[in-house]
Parts: structure tokens; sequence; C-alpha cells
């Protein structure tokens, strides 16, 4: 990035609207605006002091590096190699499946994982889990518009739900015993978490009943739940979803309990959650996450094969359904300026009440709220509000049988997808696997040669000069997608530019990025293949 385009950035910002109060409202000649969720951008302020909330205690830029406001007179876009490291790997994360003694080998052999915020604080969230009272493990990324606190609750609670959706009865069963003996119930997932990542302690009782109500009503049923995968993930989705929005609607004791539930419900959350039990692969989207796999073919290319798509104004299905769902009085009113209602991005999400519920049922509940406005609460109602909901947390479940060529899966929130195409990660991802299996290389020629394994020498050589800095493929991901020029190669003064974007302006050119990702082990895919 060069200093002209660095000294248009400032000034572009500098120029840009700022209305009264604690409001701002971005230029309208921002480049790519139409990629941020909101049409209007708001500066977050704390809600709860330090020690009360994990709300704002996710890491972030530190304030070394880190611009609070283009108005600074000494203001700069220089950071140092080691700098941006630091920055960028701040939220790694990565863990190894084991396997002891070769029993019950897990098709999943490690994942990577990585986040960098663009919102103070970040909006996007994360969650891997391994399930312990059902098989499998499940990886998901929750990007959160008009605050953090949706996609906060969603990763906290959204995989419980999707795994007691699979428990047999007698295991609920057990589960309901324990909680009425007031013993300590079964742990239902072992988490993998980053230090950082937070969790709402204050609401935890809270959540926990509300899952154990979810729990008694599948007892309730006359015979077995025996959902289907597919059906107890669009299950879990939308009770969890139901429940956000019960939640605000019942008296709370607490003023914090309540303003929790608040802000919650009334910010969203988009979702994208897999579930991997041997080569049996679900993936359940709701939003504009994504998550694609890279397969490396039989001729040695490598390709992608998406399994979501985006629920936005883009997508004809998502339109067409839409449509249905309401009077076709509103058929122009439903997307404006490609936004749903003219306001959110995505058209399915978790939370946004005031996309779901009646004008009356929001303003009862707000009337009986303390100071809405110190809550951060999106109250806007647009013109052509007349058949609620126009948002649902239902998600579409892709199923995918694992082969011996598929090698990973990456989930990401949409700030990675603005920046890279499904093929240029894919293209990342396994030129980075390949890095890592460099020291190994291979002297002889595999007959016969074609040209696709000609092509993979050609990159194992070229990569033996081009070592990455990032044993994180996240963090890989994350460097390309915020730092590459038009050639796909990383400017390190675009990238340093790019990670001291000061709070009021960083949102016009990148949003928060969250990755995982899940590489598979081929080993036990083939194996299963073999004696089935």
């Amino acid at each position: 990035m060069s200093r002209t385009v660095s000294s248009w950035i400032l000034s572009s910002a500098r120029n840009s609207i700022v209305l009264q109060g604690k409001v701002r409202l971005y230029s309208i000649c921002v480049p790519n605006r139409n990629k941020i969720k909101w049409k209007l951008v708001f500066s977050k302020t704390h809600l709860y002091p330090a020690g009360n909330c994990g709300l704002d205690n996710t890491f972030s830029l530190k304030k070394a590096f880190r611009h609070t406001s283009t108005e600074e007179e000494q203001f700069s876009f220089q950071l140092s190699p080691s700098q941006i490291n630091d920055i960028l790997r701040a939220g790694e994360l990565s863990h190894r499946i084991l396997n002891l003694n070769g029993k019950n080998a897990n098709s999943v052999l490690r994942f990577e994982s990585n986040q960098l915020a663009s919102n103070t604080p970040v909006e996007d969230r994360r969650s891997a889990a391994t399930c312990l009272q059902t098989k499998g493990m499940m990886f998901g990324v929750f990007d959160g518009h008009a605050g953090s606190a949706c996609a906060q609750a969603v990763s906290e609670r959204l995989l419980h739900y999707i795994a007691v959706s699979l428990m047999s009865r007698q295991t609920l069963e057990e589960m309901e015993l324990a909680a009425e003996c007031l013993k300590p119930v079964p742990p239902i997932l072992q988490w993998h978490k980053h230090l950082n990542d937070t969790e709402y302690q204050e609401i935890t009782s809270q959540y926990f009943e509300n899952l154990r109500v979810y729990w008694q009503h599948l007892l309730d049923l006359d015979t077995e739940p025996a959902f289907s995968l597919e059906e107890a993930m669009i299950c879990a989705f939308k009770r969890l979803d139901s429940d956000i929005s019960l939640e605000v609607q019942a008296p709370q004791e607490k003023e914090l309990m309540r303003n929790i539930a608040l802000q919650v419900a009334f910010s969203g959350a988009t979702a994208c959650v897999a579930h991997i039990d041997g080569v049996h692969l679900h993936v359940a989207n709701t939003g504009d996450c994504r998550a694609i796999l890279g397969v490396h073919e039989e001729d040695g290319t490598w390709s992608t094969l998406p399994l979501t798509r985006d629920h936005n104004a883009f997508n004809e299905f998502e339109i067409r359904r839409l449509k249905r769902e309401h009077p076709r009085s509103e058929e122009k009113t439903l997307f404006v300026n490609d936004r749903l209602l003219g306001i959110l991005m995505p058209s399915r999400a978790f939370g946004d009440v005031q996309l779901k519920w009646s004008k009356e049922l929001q303003h009862s509940v707000l009337e009986n709220s303390c100071d809405v406005e110190a809550l951060n609460i999106y109250q806007y109602v647009p013109p052509s509000y007349h058949t609620p909901p126009y948002l649902t947390a239902e998600p579409e479940v892709t199923y995918h049988k694992l082969r011996g060529k598929d090698k990973f899966l990456v989930i990401a929130s949409d700030g990675l997808w603005e920046m890279l195409s499904n093929e240029k990660v894919v293209e990342l991802v396994a030129g980075h696997l390949t890095e890592l299996n460099v020291q190994k290389p291979q002297l002889a020629f595999e007959k016969p040669v074609n040209l696709g394994y000609m092509h993979s020498l050609l990159l194992q050589r070229k990569n033996r000069g081009l070592t990455s800095l990032d044993q994180n493929v996240a963090t890989h991901l994350i460097r390309h997608a915020i730092g590459s020029n038009e050639y796909g190669e990383v400017d390190q003064e675009k990238l340093a530019a790019m990670l001291t974007l000061p709070e009021d302006l960083v949102r016009m050119y990148r949003d928060d990025i969250t990755v995982t990702v899940i590489y598979f082990n081929s080993e036990t895919v083939e194996s299963y293949h073999r004696n089935n």
C-alpha cells in the first residue's frame, strides 16, 4: 500500500459524516460499502465494568498498535514484522486428535483456528468440541452483527442443543435423574477453547435450566426422539432461537441478566456448524458464513466443494422462499439495496427479534426495559414492516460422505470470503499443506507421470524457497486475506496499514475474520471404505 493510498485513507475518513452523539455514519464514498451488514455502524460502548461480564474480555489488537481515531495527529501505519506477527497470531488455536494405540481412530486429524478483530470488541465467535454422550466432533463459526451478544450466546449454547437432540432416551433420563437429585450432570461436551474465548458466566445457570427444559420436552415425546442428524441440527437451531426470544420476554430479577437477554435478542448472529462422525459430515448453515472442502484429485490437482449457500439477496432460492412466505404486495420491499427490508445483509440469523416480532411486542418489551440507548439496541422499524417474521434461524443442512481425497474443511465468517474466493482459500491451504511435507520431498518420479503430478512437484520446489511465516494455516489465510496485492503476494506495507487502521475507519476496509480449518485423517477414512 503506497503512501498515496495511506494518505487517501486518512483524508477519506476525516471527511466522513459525523452525527452528534455516540453514532458515526460512515461516508457514502466508502469502498465496497455494500458488504457492511448494517446501514449504520455504531461505535460500541462498554456495558459491563471489568470483571463482571466477558463481553469485552476478548482478545483484540494491542492498544500500542491500534489507533482509536483518524483525528490523531501522530498517525502512522508502520509496524515491525514482529509486531505484525504478534497481532496476527494472538488468536491462534490448534488441537491434534490423539489416537491411542490405534483404537477408535478419529477421522479428524487436527484443526487450526484463528480470529482477527475489526469491530471493537470483536463480534465473531467460534466453537470446537468433542461430543461425550454421543459420537463425533463439532465445529462452529458465528458472525455477530449489531453487537457481539448474540454470537456469544449462540457459540456457548448451540452445540449443547445439537448434542442433546442426538441423545437417546436412556441418556436423557440419566441426565434428568441427576439434575432432579441435585447431582452433577454428566458433561455433554469437551470444549477446545482459546484462553481468550469468553463465557457469560453470570447467566450460565439460566442457560442450563433452559437446556434442561428442552431435554424434558424431548422426554415428553411418546416415542424415542430418534432424530436423524439433519433433523437434530434443524431442531436445535430453531429451539435455541426460540429460547433467545422467550428469555427476553420473561421477567428477570437481576438487571444484569435482563440486560444480557435484551442484547442477545436485539443483536444477531449467523452460524455455520459442522458435525463430523467417522466419514459422515453434516454442515448446518444459517446466514452467510461458509464451509468448503479441499479435495485432492487423483491427477494431483486440487478442487473445491462448497457445502453451504450464502443466505442473502444474491441467493435466488432465498428470494423465492421469502416471496412465498409474504404477500405479493410486499415483493418489492422484501429486499431493498440487496438487504432484507433494506436493513440486514443475511436473510437468516439468530436473534434480530426486531425482524421477527410484531411492532406491538417490540414496544411492550422495550418500554419495560432500562436505558435501551446505553445497551446499543437497534430499534429502527422499516416502513414496509407488515407481516413478520421476515427472518428465520432455520438452517440448511448438507450431508457429505468423506472420501480419501477429501483433505480438509474450511469454515469461516464472511470477513474471509469477502477477501478471498473459495478456490483461492483451497489453493492457500493446499500450498501450506505442501510446505509441511516439503521436508521429505519425493526424489523419484511416479509412473505414469501426469500434468497434475508435475504441477505438484513444481509447487513443492517453489515452496522450498518461500517458506510460510505461519505454522497455523488459519493465520496464513488471514495474512493473505488482508495483505495480498493484485499479484496474490503479501505486501508488508499493505498488511501493516490494514492492521493499524483506527477504530473509526477499519470497518470500511475489512470485517472481523474467523477461520477454522479441520484436517481429515485420510488413512482412517480409507480404512472405513475398505471395511465397508
